[in-house]
């Protein structure tokens, strides 16, 4: 039997963005866009483009951190991510455009700030995303996101990985290895600079977090991204036992320890004047 080739890993279709949002949120997403928002606000925009907003967590953070006379938009490629973060977000202070990050619909030097919280790891050409949130920049704008680091130090993920690995030992699902490919830092630094942008601003920041609802979190690791289509796409496993096997690891590793420790990379550069 030919390998199966693992597309669309950015995806988040049908039924994902309900688990994503209710079960990966709480957890993972949360407090980083808090932290995003405050690292936003800081600098007083008064024109701000979110990409890669899915169900709107960042979006409803920067709302409640930026003054009510901050113009905001919030773009994403997924129409059904989008519709959950609309739904979410129904003050009308808020502006939802679908767009690709690789080819903004605005015009140049439109934005004093470009925000993206863990999507520049599924763009398929990143430097042309650098690029396209350098032209809509106004001189002296900033471009602020940031990605996970490595499994190492973001235990969930690896014991989520290895217990897939285990039931799909020949070609298992590839989505796991996509958000956490982003890790070294040099690289990132590299793009930036070389797409014409200054003084990058590089901040790992490590988060220990509880963990109220283990099934609910452990629900949207599998079934709240594209994981879950390339699990269904392999047909000899099924996703409920992928589930209840990743549920018994974590549950044990949490008795070791009552937090899970997460980790990321922020990064923030200026477009010159």
């Amino acid at each position: 039997m030919a390998d199966i080739i693992d597309t669309n890993a950015a995806l988040f279709v049908g039924s994902i963005p309900e688990f994503y949002d209710q079960g990966l949120g709480p957890v993972l997403f949360t407090d980083y866009a808090a932290l995003m928002a405050e690292r936003v606000a800081a600098h007083a925009p008064h024109d701000v483009l979110e990409t890669a907003a899915g169900t709107g967590i960042v979006t409803q953070a920067l709302r409640r951190r930026l003054p009510a006379t901050t113009s905001l938009i919030a773009t994403d490629l997924n129409g059904a991510m989008l519709q959950i973060a609309r739904e979410k977000c129904r003050s009308g202070e808020i502006r939802f455009d679908a767009a690709d990050a690789q080819a903004l619909p605005f015009p140049d030097e439109r934005f004093d700030a470009v925000v993206c919280q863990f999507g520049v790891m599924f763009y398929p050409d990143r430097s042309l995303a650098t690029r396209e949130a350098l032209r809509v920049l106004r001189p002296g704008g900033r471009y602020f996101f940031s990605v996970w680091d490595s499994h190492r130090y973001n235990k969930f993920a690896a014991i989520t990985d290895a217990q897939i690995k285990r039931f799909f030992p020949v070609n298992p699902p590839s989505f796991y290895a996509v958000p956490f490919a982003a890790a070294a830092i040099d690289p990132i630094k590299a793009e930036l600079l070389d797409n014409g942008f200054r003084d990058p601003v590089i901040e790992v920041a490590r988060i220990d977090k509880p963990i109220a609802d283990l099934s609910l979190f452990v629900r949207g690791l599998i079934f709240g991204n594209p994981l879950i289509d390339q699990i269904r796409a392999r047909g000899t496993v099924g996703p409920e036992t992928v589930y209840a096997a990743t549920m018994e690891a974590l549950s044990a590793e949490l008795q070791r320890s009552p937090v899970t420790s997460l980790q990321t990379i922020f990064y923030s550069a200026i477009k010159p004047r």
